[in-house]
């Protein structure tokens, strides 16, 4: 089973509230998950190493979908870099103007090279 938030306006925990990520060059709050359309995300990572971290967790309120659910976010150490999975479902919201996701993904593609 692949881990899913499909009620858009899901409440997000920030884990890693300092990481660059929330930070940089955008500061990521709580406005930013607001006005997301259609679902937070799917095909959250799931089995994986102990040195991946998870950056957001979030609880569907579904019946059906019950738990806190990580792997939405999540990133890792690899070599001088980092790895960085996304599972939030930015592709929809870019579509429909999100701010927030917009702002999100612009501090994803803005990382620096290396750490």
């Amino acid at each position: 089973e692949t881990a899913r938030i499909t009620d858009e306006d899901a409440p997000v925990t920030v884990l890693v509230p300092a990481d660059p990520v929330f930070t940089t060059p955008n500061r990521i709050g709580p406005g930013d998950w607001q006005g997301w359309v259609q679902e937070r995300g799917t095909y959250f990572l799931d089995a994986r190493d102990p040195r991946y971290v998870d950056l957001v967790s979030m609880t569907d309120p579904f019946p059906l979908n019950p738990g806190v659910r990580k792997g939405a976010l999540v990133e890792a150490p690899v070599g001088q870099g980092t790895w960085t999975y996304v599972g939030l479902g930015l592709f929809r919201q870019v579509t429909a103007g999100t701010p927030g996701a917009y702002r999100l993904l612009a501090n994803l593609v803005s990382r620096p090279a290396g750490r």
